[in-house]
């Protein structure tokens, strides 16, 4: 197996190489979202245009129109049945003819890496008041290495047909003072996936990036313990898995050559 490597950017923005081929999932590259701040890290520097980007859902904070038109290049956009008509609206066709759909079980090549769409449990609207609607996906991407990108989901029995894997990044918080159980992971329910996806390396994402404006002092532990907690869980749930904790902006490289 050659070597693979992440790049956690913060919340659900990772930049993905395996085999010479560059994915970036779910891009948010500005410091502000509606009422959301970036508090850590560096705002996102991408070295060149990737070759594909992997869209979720329909939600601001994972499908973000302003960030996606700050991609460099004319990468292949991958997302959900149903979301070009939003690319369409808010970007034009030059973005929607490059988009490609996908259903769970369904994929695609980027440059001899395959990308499948897989199951994630999380509501797929882009808002309760627009009519957008598309159904949320998770990504395998299998080249070198087969890594699971889980988008936003909380656990379903389903999730063992995903393992073995490489590399699981995992979603274990999220952007404000409270955290829906029946909508997301979190660092006890993140390392359960963990165990039922059977992941030789995992990286918890989508925490301790954006926060409300003016609660910054509000329930800070679940903005900065999600990763920390999280590799303290699944140290205990599958240890035989060993969990990398990214600062942002930081990389992990595995395989032969790490």
């Amino acid at each position: 197996m050659g070597a693979t490597s992440v790049t956690w950017w913060g919340h659900s923005t990772m930049w993905l190489t395996d085999s010479g081929v560059a994915l970036l999932t779910d891009p948010v590259l500005t410091d502000r979202l509606a009422h959301l701040r970036r508090l850590t890290g560096p705002t996102p520097r991408l070295a060149h245009a990737p070759d594909a980007v992997l869209l979720s859902h329909l939600h601001a904070d994972h499908f973000h129109l302003p960030s996606l038109r700050a991609v460099p290049g004319d990468p292949l956009l991958v997302l959900p049945r149903g979301a070009t008509e939003l690319i369409a609206r808010g970007l034009g066709s030059r973005y929607a003819n490059r988009c490609i759909e996908l259903l769970p079980g369904e994929q695609t090549t980027v440059r001899g890496v395959t990308v499948r769409a897989v199951r994630a449990a999380h509501d797929g609207g882009r808002a309760p008041w627009s009519r957008h609607r598309a159904i949320a996906l998770g990504f395998v991407v299998e080249g070198a290495a087969r890594t699971w990108y889980a988008g936003d989901t909380t656990l379903f029995d389903g999730m063992t047909a995903f393992g073995p894997l490489d590399l699981a990044l995992v979603p274990v918080g999220g952007w404000g003072p409270t955290l829906d159980p029946h909508k997301h992971l979190n660092a006890s329910t993140g390392a359960d996936a963990l165990r039922l996806v059977q992941a030789a390396w995992a990286v918890p994402v989508h925490y301790g990036t954006f926060w409300p404006v003016g609660l910054s002092r509000v329930r800070k532990h679940m903005f900065h313990e999600p990763g920390d907690a999280f590799a303290r869980h699944a140290a205990h749930k599958c240890p035989d898995t060993r969990v990398r904790v990214l600062a942002h902006g930081e990389t992990l490289t595995i395989g032969p050559g790490a």
